[in-house]
C-alpha cells in the first residue's frame, strides 16, 4: 500500500450522507492502511463516529489528527466537521430506513430465490456505488473529446473486453469510428496510429492489467486523448490517463469473482458515456441510429413460411 495516496477531490459539493458509505467503499483500495482504519470505523459504526472528536476517532483507529483530516478530504470532504454532520445523517437514514436483510454473500446450498434476491442487491448496491464515485466532471470531458473525435480505440480483455465491445457497438450506431480491440497485439498496433484528436479508453476493473496499460501508453505517447475507465483509480493504469473515470470496487467471492460483478459497474460507466455522447451529437446521431434499426428490422420480425 502505497504512502502517498493523492487527495482526489471532484472539486464539487461534499457527498451527501447516503453516499458516504458508498464513497468508502469505491476508495478504501487507495488509501494508506492507516487511512483504511479510520474510513473502516466510520463506515462500520457511523452514530459512534460522528459523535467522537477528531481526537477520539484517531485515538480509536490507533492513528493521527492529521490522518483523520487527510481521510475525510478524500472522501469529499473539506474537514473532520463536515464528515461529522455527514456521518450523523447517515446514522438518522439507516435508522429511519430499514437496510435490506440480504447480503451477497452466496452459499453453496443457497436456494435460487436467495441467490435472485443476493444478486439482485448486490447490483443495486454496486451501481449505487459507482453512481455516487463518478466524477462527472471528469465524465463531461470524456464525453466532449468523444463526440468531436476523429477514432475512439477501446482496450480491454476478458469480462472488460466485452464492455468494451458492448461500447464500441454503441458508438458505431451512432455513426462514430470506434473499435474494440482485445488482442493486446492488434491493440497496439492500432494505438501505434493514434495521433491528437483521437481517443483511447483502457477497461481494467484491477488498474493493473498489461494488455490494457500497453496500447494506453502507445496512445497517450502518440498524443491521443487517453481514459481510463477503473476500480482503482491508483492503479499503474491511471498513469497515462487525461481522464479516470472510477467504478465500484465490487466484493469478490467463491461464487461470484470480481470479472463477474465488477462487469455491472463498468456498464453503466459506459452507458452514462454512450449517452452523453449521443445527447453532445444528437442531429447526427439520431438519424445514424433509426437508419441502423432500419436496416436491422427484417430480422426481428416472425419468417412467415
Amino acid at each position: 500500500m502505497t504512502s502517498d495516496v493523492k487527495e482526489i477531490s471532484s472539486g464539487g459539493a461534499p457527498p451527501a450522507p447516503a453516499a458516504l458509505a458508498a464513497k468508502v467503499r469505491t476508495l478504501a483500495p487507495s488509501m494508506t492502511r492507516s487511512m483504511q482504519r479510520v474510513a473502516e470505523a466510520v463506515a462500520a459504526d457511523p452514530a459512534g463516529t460522528a459523535a467522537l472528536t477528531v481526537t477520539g476517532l484517531a485515538e480509536l483507529t490507533g492513528t493521527s489528527e492529521a490522518t483523520v483530516v487527510r481521510t475525510a478530504r478524500l472522501l469529499g470532504y473539506p474537514g473532520y466537521r463536515d464528515l461529522r454532520l455527514a456521518l450523523a445523517g447517515l446514522a438518522a437514514h439507516q435508522e429511519s430506513g430499514a437496510a435490506p436483510a440480504v447480503t451477497a454473500d452466496i452459499a453453496v446450498d443457497d436456494p435460487i430465490a436467495d441467490v435472485v434476491a443476493k444478486l439482485a442487491y448486490d447490483e443495486q448496491q454496486t451501481l449505487a456505488d459507482t453512481a455516487a464515485g463518478l466524477d462527472t466532471v471528469q465524465l463531461g470531458a470524456v464525453v466532449t473529446a468523444a463526440a468531436a473525435a476523429r477514432r475512439i480505440d477501446i482496450y480491454g480483455v476478458g469480462a472488460s473486453g466485452l464492455v468494451g465491445m458492448d461500447l464500441a457497438q454503441k458508438l458505431l450506431r451512432i455513426g462514430l469510428i470506434a473499435h474494440a480491440h482485445s488482442d493486446p497485439h492488434l491493440a497496439v498496433t492500432n494505438a501505434v496510429q493514434l495521433r491528437s484528436g483521437d481517443v483511447a479508453i483502457a477497461i481494467t476493473h484491477s488498474g493493473s492489467t498489461g494488455d490494457v496499460i500497453e496500447p494506453l501508453r502507445v496512445a497517450f505517447d502518440r498524443g491521443a486523448t487517453t481514459v481510463a475507465i477503473t476500480g482503482r483509480p491508483d492503479g499503474a493504469v491511471s498513469q497515462y490517463a487525461d481522464h479516470v473515470l472510477t467504478t465500484s470496487t465490487a466484493r469478490e467471492s467463491e461464487l461470484r469473482p470480481a470479472a463477474m460483478s465488477s462487469r455491472t459497474s463498468q456498464l453503466l460507466v459506459v452507458d452514462c458515456l454512450f449517452v452523453g455522447v449521443a445527447q453532445r451529437t444528437y442531429e447526427t446521431a439520431a438519424p445514424a441510429l433509426a437508419a441502423s434499426y432500419e436496416a436491422l428490422a427484417h430480422r426481428h420480425s416472425p419468417r412467415t413460411r
